[in-house]
């Protein structure tokens, strides 16, 4: 399966950008996916992910209430709603799939990557 990435951009605070991760193959609704990012100067973080069917769905606490995960079998596709930015979130967004049965926050359950967008939220 190979991921394409796009939807990065330079927005203002309190802002709202939409990250899109199309997928290759027939097998997509067998995967789970989801998000990561790197700030600079960091190491790699989860963001979100959600779990084959599209039912389960999991977050990290800094984007709670702000970001949301959804995928389109019909299109391969999963998208990052990113709303009310904050200049802390700009980071390289990375989109990545699981074959793990359950939802994982460990990047060394996914097996395979996109390429990276950036996001920039200026202040």
């Amino acid at each position: 399966v190979q991921l394409q990435a796009s939807g990065g951009g330079l927005v203002q605070a309190g802002g709202s950008l939409r990250l899109s991760c199309a997928a290759s193959g027939r097998t997509f609704g067998m995967y789970g996916m989801g998000w990561f990012r790197q700030a600079p100067g960091k190491e790699r973080e989860f963001v979100a992910a959600i779990w084959r069917s599209g039912g389960n769905t999991l977050y990290v606490d800094s984007v709670k209430g702000r970001f949301t995960i959804s995928r389109d079998s019909a299109k391969n596709t999963v998208y990052l709603q990113m709303n009310s930015l904050k200049p802390e979130d700009t980071a390289i967004y990375y989109c990545a799939g699981s074959s793990a049965v359950r939802i994982t926050t460990r990047e060394d359950t996914y097996n395979f990557w996109g390429q990276g967008t950036l996001v920039t939220v200026s202040s």
